[in-house]
């Protein structure tokens, strides 16, 4: 699996924002779809949101769809989550992942097949 580095995470508010980072610096994102995935202790991973290798087509899971957007900039190498409204069952350890789907919703669908470090968020007052 290709390797990413992920930043943004932390210690956050009910309510709050944060700005998720994932960076790759050994090969170029423009090529593949891009998704980001969380994990919380005692569950299963959940895809979170997915992009297209050109930013055209994106997909949100229902539990993030109206806070979460999600975007890419190839020249920078790097995709992002914006984060609002943040709610406690957010609290998870989120990663990212690289692939070629057929669809972006099908990666997000798929959370069981990707992995990574991740960084973590926690949201609690």
């Amino acid at each position: 699996q290709l390797q990413f580095v992920e930043s943004g995470g932390g210690l956050v508010q009910p309510g709050g924002s944060l700005r998720l980072s994932c960076a790759a610096s050994e090969f170029t994102l423009d090529s593949y779809a891009i998704g980001w995935f969380r994990q919380a202790p005692g569950k299963e991973p959940e895809g979170v949101s997915c992009i297209s290798s050109s930013g055209g087509s994106t997909y949100y899971a229902d539990s993030v769809k109206g806070r979460f957007t999600i975007s890419r900039d190839n020249s920078k190498n790097t995709v992002y989550l914006q984060m609002n409204s943040l709610k406690p069952e957010d609290t998870a350890v989120y990663y990212c992942a690289a692939d070629r789907p057929p669809s972006v919703q099908i990666m997000c669908t798929m959370a069981d097949d990707y992995w990574g470090q991740g960084t973590q968020v926690t949201v609690s007052s």
